[in-house]
């Protein structure tokens, strides 16, 4: 699958719900990221044959929030649905290949006790305007995109952050390098989410950057191999009047492992992969430390398929 429709698929957004209003690991009501980490996996740098590219993917996760805040210990139970086209025109563009991709996905989150919180709705719909893949040598690719979180998605109550969708926009710019060879698939993207000013609160939340990476072999119809995925918050905060000018969270990071399976139907592929959490952290501004981060696993499953 063309690593541009998965890393918008991972716009899925989805943990735009691991909410609460006590669970300050961001500003509340926030989980820190909106591209999910691990949502790349199985994509890679080399752009598609032209046409038009349909995918569908489904996310959840399974976790418990962890830190020293006082809603650690709390369930999180999630899941997302994302769905996207990736258009491929065949057009050359700076020595590369060009392709285009949209995602919108829909999200729905529960917070177990004692926060007892649960929401739904649209997340901000992910676009990427432009991606640019080139053979950089034998059996190596490389790509770079620009991805644009657009603050479409449900977004309500006072701070904007009550239910799905974020009050802000989000630029992902991405790379991607990739080794293609005999069945192998062996990938590392890496991009970094800046947002700006959350425009109900004036809270900036600092920059996220994600790292996923992959060692895939194919042989037949069937793909597997390994997976580690990164995320973390590398810059602080800006906060703002609304919150007394306190800064909700330093940074956070959170290293996960697992594993990939897919199965190729003669065009139309599937791919599912999971990944358990294997070491987390977070660390707030505010006094006394309330930082938390979910801890647990995660499972994606991607259906992609040709249009046209």
């Amino acid at each position: 699958m063309d690593k541009s429709k998965s890393l918008l698929a991972c716009c899925s957004g989805v943990l735009a719900a691991c909410i609460g209003q006590s669970a300050q690991a961001i500003e509340p009501g926030y989980p820190g990221w909106t591209m999910p980490p691990g949502v790349t996996i199985g994509s890679n740098a080399a752009a598609p044959p032209p046409g038009l590219y349909s995918f569908n993917q489904v996310y959840t996760i399974q976790a418990t929030l962890t830190g020293p805040g006082g809603a650690a210990n709390t369930k999180l139970h999630l899941g997302s649905a994302a769905f996207g086209l990736t258009w491929a025109p065949g057009w050359d563009l700076l020595g590369g290949t060009y392709t285009a991709t949209v995602v919108q996905p829909f999200t729905y989150a529960k917070l177990g006790a004692p926060l007892d919180d649960h929401r739904s709705g649209m997340h901000n719909t992910y676009v990427m305007p432009a991606a640019i893949s080139w053979k950089v040598a034998d059996s190596w690719y490389l790509k770079a995109g620009l991805g644009v979180g657009v603050p479409d998605g449900s977004i309500q109550g006072d701070t904007g952050l009550d239910s799905i969708g974020n009050p802000w926009w989000t630029f992902q710019p991405n790379l991607v390098l990739s080794y293609l060879n005999h069945g192998w698939n062996i990938t590392a993207n890496v991009s970094e989410e800046f947002n700006t000013p959350n425009w109900k609160t004036d809270y900036k939340m600092g920059n996220v950057l994600h790292l996923d990476l992959a060692a895939t072999k194919t042989i037949g119809k069937w793909t597997v191999g390994p997976l580690a995925t990164y995320v973390g918050q590398i810059t602080g905060d800006d906060s703002s009047s609304y919150y007394h000018d306190r800064i909700i969270t330093d940074h956070f990071n959170v290293i996960s492992v697992g594993g990939l399976v897919g199965y190729d139907f003669g065009g139309p592929r599937l791919n599912v992969w999971a990944a358990k959490d294997i070491n987390t952290n977070a660390s707030g501004g505010l006094s006394p430390d309330r930082a938390t981060i979910p801890e647990g696993y995660k499972v994606y499953a991607s259906f992609s398929f040709k249009v046209f």
